[in-house]
């Protein structure tokens, strides 16, 4: 069965605080082209998408590095049950039965149960990853970390310059990719197959669909 983890791309829909507007707008139409053809304008990290190196890290890697071998494989889903606003989540905080394995998959996603706030003010105030357990999970393998949150590391609703993004640096640092606004995750199991097809984008990111297979 296929699972779709994705939000759907919609004219005016939320972007992170100072991303570019989503605007989708007649372009053709049936009475005067023969065809319709919507005008799409959009950042390149809209709904949900993939980070590459390149988004902050100076001389990163593009997503025209980016194979997609590294975005189809097995994949942990570690859960948090006590997910709090504008809240950090450690380690402890992490649930998956049996615990969490000395190796991980490279694919990492973290469910907070936030997705449910995509579109609303609350969800500017999502919980935010702690670096330390960011790191660790590098340690164990991790190579690409799924969130279902605006970002793993904390967004400030104000749109105002942000001095660091400690989860970004670990993760897109070491080389590694981020999906953000991952959504459809509570009845999946804690193992699964996933897959991120992103738009042929040669840049800094690029929307993706999201797919689970069980």
């Amino acid at each position: 069965m296929l699972h779709d983890l994705t939000h759907p791309i919609t004219d005016g829909m939320m972007v992170y605080p100072g991303d570019p507007t989503v605007g989708i707008r007649p372009g053709l139409t049936l009475d005067r082209d023969g065809v319709v053809v919507e005008r799409v304008q959009m950042g390149s990290h809209t709904g949900t998408h993939i980070d590459a190196p390149a988004h902050t890290i100076l001389g990163g890697r593009t997503m025209a590095d980016v194979t997609l071998d590294e975005l189809v494989g097995d994949a942990l889903i570690l859960r948090v049950l006590t997910a709090q606003p504008n809240r950090p989540y450690t380690w402890d905080d992490l649930v998956v039965p049996g615990g969490i394995p000395d190796v991980v998959p490279s694919i990492v996603i973290i469910d907070t149960g936030w997705a449910r706030y995509f579109g609303q003010q609350a969800a500017l105030q999502h919980p935010h990853l702690d670096a330390e357990t960011a790191a660790e999970l590098w340690r164990r393998g991790m190579r690409l970390l799924a969130v279902d949150t605006l970002s793993p590391d904390e967004t400030d609703a104000t749109g105002a310059p942000t001095a660091s993004f400690p989860v970004h640096e670990i993760v897109l640092g070491g080389d590694g990719l981020i999906v953000e606004n991952i959504r459809g995750l509570t009845d999946l199991p804690a193992r699964v197959r996933i897959g991120f097809f992103p738009l042929n984008l040669q840049g800094d990111g690029a929307p993706v669909r999201a797919v689970a297979f069980t």
